[in-house]
């Protein structure tokens, strides 16, 4: 009888809840009045981030199984962030009497569900046009809450037609010529509606403005704190640039099309044996140098250590699964629009004047590597470059996948750094430098972000780092240069005259000398060695 009690009061708690649950502006308002991201609420009750953004624009509706555990937030965080009490009610006005000339207002007006109200005529900040209109907070807007075209008469005017003394009850309205001060106003046209790529230009627009402001903010504010010391500013930027970042991102996925799964359940391959051991996946990591060349050997070869530019802001583009990890045998998982892990048996790299695309292995056999790796190794292999025969795939983990899941958050980076080298503005700099690194680190199996648990994205994000240098050894190399080394994901060793192959200076498509303690100078030479 106990257990039949429990399930009726079950029952009898969940329908309470449906039937107080908010409207989709009160769900949004009681998340940010908690200052928590959707990220947060999305794991909590057990959902998908983008499925919490639905909730809140009324998109969809809170279905089970998260739906019992989101609305007991919502009525935990009601209590804690009540709703500000509503303006008094206003008394329904008798009938208004017409105006006595074609721009004057109301003396009175009233909206039936009383979130409107007459009051000073003022500029609506959207629109910037004119209404006596506001809503109980204050803010200005008009009848039905839909901007107005812009040809409206002057503030002045309005304001002088809302200060005139209405027409008396028994004088009946006089038709006015419309004189220059007071024109007619035209019939509204109809606006025209924006297409769905015009939207979500325009909406990507304003999130992109307003990520700026972010960054631009959390600097303001860090300096603020220090006191005008820079260096005490950018130390807390640092510690603060994991929780920044992924609401960077969050705000970056407010107009996506995909929705993306944050913790989706892993295979073993995926998972670190140990803390002392390492990965099962083989990022391709090069550590390349020509056998022909020696710095034991004296010589004459002017090499010149390059650096590639925030290597991992621009492997940000790359393939990456936005789903729950599908295994396939064989070659059944090698899709173009697909993502993930393969497990391959490499042909032999017979190139020793090239770095091995997938590094230096010291183990032959079949390996676990990346997608962006294979998708490396299947270009090479092509007709366009013919280097290599194609790997043999043995079997996958993989889902769909787009090429473009992390580009908004790259663009806000990029157009941040840019911003900051053309200023000289060396601690936003560093503030984006620790916010795009420290979102890759931390977005596997780590306990500094409990927001995103995608090991297969940061492998594959390092894997398509070092794919990129790949691609800039093998530009210089057809341009007729030497490749001496390449170490990582930024460090490339050149024996010729670089600059006629790539642009010198900071930008991420640019190149810059690389500047280390062992060589100031970034130059040094080197000898060769028999054949």
């Amino acid at each position: 009888m106990t257990n039949r009690l429990d399930d009726v009061e079950a029952l009898l708690e969940e329908a309470r809840l449906l039937a107080w649950m908010p409207a989709p502006a009160e769900r949004l308002r009681l998340r940010e009045a908690a200052g928590l991201s959707r990220a947060q609420v999305a794991a909590a009750v057990g959902v998908g981030r983008q499925t919490v953004a639905n909730w809140e624009s009324g998109e969809t509706d809170p279905q089970p199984p998260g739906r019992g555990k989101y609305l007991k937030l919502l009525k935990g965080l009601a209590e804690i962030h009540p709703a500000p009490a509503p303006a008094p009610a206003i008394a329904a006005p008798p009938a208004p009497q017409a105006p006595t000339t074609a721009t004057e207002f109301p003396t009175t007006a009233f909206r039936a569900d009383g979130l409107v109200v007459q009051g000073e005529p003022e500029p609506r900040i959207r629109c910037g046009v004119v209404t006596p209109f506001k809503a109980t907070d204050g803010r200005s807007l008009h009848a039905g809450g839909l901007c107005q075209p812009a040809a409206t008469p002057p503030a002045s005017t309005l304001q002088e037609a809302a200060a005139a003394p209405p027409a008396a009850a028994d004088t009946p309205a006089v038709p006015q010529t419309p004189t220059s001060a007071a024109p007619a106003r035209p019939s509204p046209t109809p606006a025209r509606v924006p297409s769905r790529p015009q939207r979500r230009a325009q909406s990507s627009a304003r999130a992109q403005a307003e990520t700026n402001t972010l960054i631009a903010g959390a600097v303001h504010e860090e300096l603020e704190r220090a006191e005008g010391d820079a260096d005490a500013a950018l130390q807390a930027l640092v510690k603060r640039a994991i929780p920044d970042v992924m609401r960077l991102f969050e705000e970056t996925r407010a107009t996506a099309r995909y929705q993306y799964t944050a913790y989706p359940s892993l295979p073993d391959i995926l998972h670190k044996p140990s803390k002392r051991e390492p990965d099962q996946i083989w990022e391709a990591r090069p550590n390349f140098h020509h056998p022909h060349y020696s710095l034991k050997a004296p010589g004459d070869v002017h090499v010149t250590a390059l650096d590639a530019n925030a290597a991992y802001l621009s492997a940000l583009k790359c393939w990456l699964p936005i789903g729950k990890l599908e295994h396939h045998a064989g070659a059944d998982g090698v899709d173009p629009k697909r993502a993930g892990v393969h497990l391959v048996t490499p042909a032999p790299w017979d190139h020793p004047h090239l770095p091995d695309p997938l590094g230096d292995r010291e183990e032959p056999g079949a390996l676990w590597i990346t997608d962006a790796t294979l998708r490396l190794l299947l270009r090479l292999s092509g007709p366009k470059y013919a280097l290599i025969e194609a790997p043999v795939v043995h079997e996958s983990w993989t889902s769909g996948a787009t090429e473009n899941f992390l580009d908004a958050l790259r663009k806000v980076l990029a157009a941040a750094r840019e911003t900051a080298l053309a200023e000289d503005d060396w601690i936003t700099e560093g503030y984006v430098k620790a916010m795009y690194s420290k979102f890759i680190s931390t977005m596997g199996e780590s306990v500094h972000n409990r927001e995103i648990q995608r090991p297969d994205w940061m492998h594959i994000i390092h894997s398509q780092a070092y794919a990129n240098l790949w691609g800039k050894a093998y530009k210089a190399h057809q341009a007729g240069l030497e490749v001496i080394a390449m170490m990582g994901t930024d460090e490339l060793h050149l024996a010729g005259d670089w600059r006629q192959v790539f642009t010198e200076g900071r930008g991420l498509a640019q190149m810059k000398i690389k500047h280390s303690d062992a060589k100031a100078s970034g130059e040094y030479t080197v000898g060769r060695v028999a054949r």
